[in-house]
């Protein structure tokens, strides 16, 4: 491995390198540095998120700028604002100790005066988002013309959130001489298509697979309810006490909901996304990055870039809808060589899915269970006697009030003291968790078939000595009760103790080499819980599993057995029976066999095609069916209609044809006559009367007993006439007052 000296970069950013603590360079940087370095030639370089890339194309930048030329020469287009800022950041200390080099940071959100007259002012290179980029492009305030290196980081992001029009009108308005340099955790077709677009003769750097998440984090999947979500969620960051990590959510207002329920429910969090403004968003990432936030609840666009150092957990409260996104979540814990837990809590319909994210990553997943509350709460416990044991004491500020304690607590023996003391902080723990309920979704037979397969236990410490007791959880033994038994029986508290694997019969757990015989005699004939524990040294294949050796006359090849059993009772090179059903699908003579299979083939007989009647075969065998009208005794219509209530109206010997109405109240087919019918008759008069007459001198008979009751009796003594008899007033009045001109 070369140092950052053997690379060849000018002594001003070496002493700024060396100022930062870094003296060996990334594999990205290892390969990128030199190229850029000694080419003019565009590079395509894909490296998973978290492994420096930033340095990869920002040192041979600053190597290569003019910084007496003010215009300028270099520009990085990057997805969100937060990255804006921190490659900005990572530039200016690189060059430190460069004189009369500038970087200006463009972004949307902040005051584009103020960033215009950056630019005015002259700054060599220019870090922005696409769109305030582009916005500033047309308003000739930033000019390209000089432009000799453009760097596109992140680009399979930018393409995701909907850039690719804004990057294409950018490439366009730069020169054609410039280096282009396209940086991605991920090689989609889309960035393909672009680097063929924009680019001349790409050199292709790959770190890792390509397309793959870091070998250096573990992904874990909890199957839950959707309605138990949030609950899963307390429960994991309470299983893991100093959890420092970011939670990421799929939509802005899930985002804030998490993060407001969370505060309310006592923890250390905060939310970032979209809808803050960058005032608020720097003051969360600063607390954030200061670690007085032990939880970040983000969006996958407000978290690209977010360079934090030392992240031990990242939660997908939901999987991302486009699976590539999970590489980037899942790349910011696991930096810097150090290992991280990608964890994903799925509704059993998103099993299915765990397969193609394994397929993403080339790592596989490992189904954890939700822990319950008596677990969560040993662990709270055991974080608490951890942090009482290593906390710092300050002596000078603490000794004026030693006298005092000491007396207060003076009647009170140790152990009553430890237990009161203990108390103080898990009694919230215990209250909280005693009466709760088991979270895990029972996975379905056929889930269980799409679940992946456990990674199998990772490979031995070689500086390690594996073991073996035949004591398990059945005995009542569990990781908490062997730590403790390993100390007691050792008498040594600072032995370490590597991976232990509790099963139902017997268990393994690992020890420095050096204390082997130390442990194998203090397990020499002990008792625990009844039982006699045997321990013994277990053999690895490198794997750190156990080597069983398999009988020799098992095959392996289930398949080949079975032939030769199916087999076994023919001779050889007969053909194989056909088995003798009672039916089958054989057509003959146009025909087709009975589908009863209860009845014999032997009295089939094809179908008469020449049968009388024109008809088919019925199911039974035995005669043609008849037309449902072929009923004896059945005579044709002749102009009239048969009853269709053969009970009332005659039945079919009786039946006659329709002769048209009579005069009478009732029709020959039995229906009775509506009693106003008949056509109304004309009459002289004009107005309404007492004949009940319609205005136009119609008139309808109405049945008895039918006509509206009379409410003028109703307002005898009101001195108006009732609104029901206005028409006969009326008629009343009009023919005493016109009697001589008209007859009525």
């Amino acid at each position: 491995m070369i140092t950052f000296r053997e690379t060849g970069l000018h002594d001003n950013i070496i002493k700024a390198i060396d100022d930062l603590g870094f003296q060996n360079p990334t594999p990205i940087q290892e390969k990128a540095i030199p190229f850029l370095l000694e080419n003019k030639r565009d590079l395509v370089a894909l490296a998973q998120t978290g492994t420096g890339k930033t340095a990869a194309f920002g040192l041979p930048m600053i190597h290569h700028i003019d910084h007496k030329n003010k215009s300028v020469q270099g520009l990085v287009l990057c997805p969100t604002r937060e990255l804006c800022m921190q490659i900005t950041n990572d530039l200016d200390e690189y060059s430190k100790y460069v004189e009369g080099l500038i970087v200006v940071p463009v972004y949307g959100g902040a005051s584009m005066e103020k960033q215009v007259f950056s630019l005015k002012r002259g700054g060599q290179i220019v870090v922005g988002t696409p769109g305030r980029v582009l916005d500033l492009i047309k308003r000739k305030k930033l000019m390209l013309e000089n432009l000799r290196f453009l760097v596109l980081d992140e680009a399979d992001e930018m393409l995701n959130m909907g850039f690719k029009e804004d990057l294409d009108e950018i490439l366009g308005s730069t020169p054609e001489t410039r280096q282009s340099m396209l940086f991605s955790a991920t090689m989609p077709k889309e960035i393909a298509n672009l680097a063929k677009k924009y680019m001349n003769d790409a050199e292709e750097i790959s770190v890792g697979k390509a397309n793959s998440g870091a070998e250096n984090i573990n992904h874990h999947f909890y199957v839950v309810q959707a309605s138990q979500r949030y609950m899963v969620l307390k429960r994991i960051v309470d299983f893991y006490p100093s959890i420092y990590g970011i939670v990421f959510c799929r939509t802005r207002m899930e985002t804030q909901e998490v993060a407001e329920k969370l505060i309310q429910d006592g923890y250390s969090a905060d939310a970032l996304h979209g809808d803050l403004s960058q005032a608020q968003r720097d003051h969360v990432m600063n607390r954030f990055r200061q670690r007085h936030l032990q939880l970040l609840v983000a969006t996958d666009v407000a978290a690209r870039g977010l360079d934090v150092n030392d992240l031990t957990h990242i939660i997908n409260y939901n999987i991302p809808d486009e699976l590539e996104a999970y590489i980037h979540r899942s790349g910011r814990t696991g930096r810097a060589g150090k290992h991280g837990i990608s964890i994903s809590i799925i509704h059993p319909r998103e099993v299915n899915k765990i397969p193609q994210l394994e397929k993403k990553v080339s790592k596989p997943f490992e189904h954890k269970n939700i822990p319950s509350g008596q677990e969560v709460c040993e662990k709270q416990l055991f974080n608490l006697i951890d942090k009482v044991e290593w906390v710092e004491v300050d002596e000078s500020r603490i000794e004026a009030y030693l006298d005092m304690i000491y007396k207060k607590l003076a009647w009170l023996p140790r152990e009553e003291l430890i237990k009161r003391f203990v108390s103080v902080e898990f009694n919230r723990f215990l209250s909280y968790y005693k009466d709760s309920t088991d979270l895990n979704v029972p996975l379905s037979k056929k889930d269980k078939m799409r679940e992946p397969k456990k990674e199998s236990r990772k490979e031995s410490n070689p500086n390690y000595t594996r073991f073996h007791i035949n004591a398990g959880t059945k005995d009542g033994l569990s990781i908490l009760n062997l730590i403790t038994l390993i100390n007691e029986k050792t008498g040594d508290r600072s032995m370490e103790i590597g991976q232990i694997e509790i099963l139902k019969k017997f268990s393994f757990f690992e020890v420095e080499k050096e204390n082997e015989k130390v442990v194998l005699d203090a397990f020499q004939d002990l008792d625990y819980n009844g039982t006699t524990l045997k321990i013994e040294v277990t053999k690895n294949d490198g794997t750190g599993s156990v080597i069983r050796a398999e009988p020799e006359e098992y095959s392996g090849r289930g398949g080949e057995d079975r032939r030769r059993r199916s087999d076994s009772f023919r001779p050889e090179g007969a053909p194989r029976e056909r088995r003798a059903y009672g039916t089958g699908g054989e057509r003959s003579g146009g025909g087709y066999k009975s589908r009863d299979r209860n009845k014999s083939g032997d009295d089939y007989k094809p179908r008469d095609r020449n049968s009388s009647g024109g008809g088919y075969r019925s199911r039974d065998g035995e005669k043609p069916r008849e037309r449902s009208g072929s009923k004896e005794g059945y005579k044709p219509r002749e102009g009239g209609y048969k009853s269709r209530d053969e009970n009332s109206r005659g039945s079919k010997d009786s039946y006659k044809p329709r002769e048209g109405r009579s005069d009478g109240a009732r029709s020959s087919s039995g229906r009775s006559e509506k009693p106003w019918g008949k056509k109304p008759e004309k009459s002289g008069g004009w107005f309404g009367n007492k004949d009940n007459k319609k205005p136009g001198g119609r008139k309808f008979d109405k049945p008895a007993g039918s006509a509206k009751p009379d409410r003028g009796d109703k307002k005898k003594d009101s001195g108006k006439a009732p609104r029901g008899n206005f028409g006969k007033k009326f008629g009343d009045n009009f023919r005493e007052k016109f009697k001589d001109d008209f007859s009525f």
